[in-house]
């Protein structure tokens, strides 16, 4: 059984996005949930950090997003949780849903499948990634808007649980290639090919970006796809206006609306322009996807 802890406090609302983001990107790969619910109407939210990890990177996080954001650390503690198989749970409370072309289950539901979609079987687990959040769901309506004969060679940034490229593979019926740098998540994304039944179409490798030599090497790509999160997607803005073809598409999420528009002026200098976009919410925040053509 796990030994799940919970540190929390509560934040303004119009700063309860900026802290989910910072904190996402100090304690998501140091094995961390962070999670934030509305405590009353247009008043502030709650926000909660999930994990087993060191404490001291947890006060540590908070005190660099504090800094970060010109405000005081704020007050909070840790709270001992029941001592259960989180992850099963989170599993139990995982229910199917239909998303574009696609109808996400979880294992342990498999009959119920509206006509004509195409299922993805992912578990929710250690590897971010069931489909749920908004900027999964956005990637997974944008693919099936972009034409087929334009997405031969297409690599999943950041793939997590492996959805968006096992998503692919399906919509597709061809090879797709996905990196992460955590070694633990590209083991859950090639547990989740053969669950899907596409092992054999999905290459997963670890990477930090599109560094590895197993992703380099398939450059120029027609699609890149990185559902991340901002900072990172600005930072990868030069490697992938290197890495796609021209006339080939990046989609990025992880984002949210306010953010967009830094993100395609960064891609804008590197030969990328804006094609469309998707909305969705999750949380009470709008998070944006982003079809960008590279001229």
């Amino acid at each position: 059984m796990s030994k799940v802890r919970k540190a929390g406090f509560v934040a303004p609302a119009a700063q309860r996005a900026d802290w989910e983001i910072l904190l996402e990107e100090r304690l998501g790969e140091e094995g961390f949930i962070v999670a934030s619910c509305e405590i009353s109407r247009d008043g502030p939210w709650r926000i909660d950090i999930f994990g087993e990890g060191d404490e001291a990177l947890v006060a540590a996080a908070i005190e660099a997003a504090a800094r970060a954001l010109g405000l005081d650390v704020p007050h909070w503690g840790w709270e001992a949780l029941p001592d259960i198989d989180w992850v099963a749970e989170n599993q139990r409370s995982f229910r199917p849903f239909a998303v574009g072309p696609f109808w996400v289950h979880p294992s342990h539901v498999m009959d119920g499948r509206p006509e004509g979609l195409l299922p993805l079987r992912i578990d929710a687990g250690l590897a971010f990634g069931t489909g749920t959040h908004a900027t999964t769901r956005g990637c997974l309506e944008m693919l099936a808007t972009l034409d087929p004969a334009e997405t031969v060679n297409a690599v999943d940034v950041g793939c997590g649980s492996g959805i968006l490229a096992i998503a692919m593979a399906k919509l597709w019926q061809r090879p797709v290639t996905g990196g992460d740098n955590d070694a633990e998540a590209v083991e859950v994304a090639r547990d989740n090919a053969a669950l899907n039944g596409v092992p054999e179409l999905c290459s997963f490798f670890v990477s930090a970006g599109l560094q590895a030599d197993a992703l380099t090497g398939r450059a120029p790509y027609d699609l890149i796809v990185a559902n991340i999160l901002a900072a990172p997607l600005l930072d990868l803005a030069e490697s992938f206006g290197a890495s796609v073809r021209p006339g080939g598409r990046v989609l990025l999420s992880g984002l949210l609306v306010e953010q967009a528009a830094g993100i395609i002026a960064g891609y804008e200098g590197h030969g990328f322009t804006f094609e469309r976009r998707i909305d969705l919410e999750t949380g009470g925040a709008w998070w944006r996807s982003l079809v960008l053509r590279r001229s």
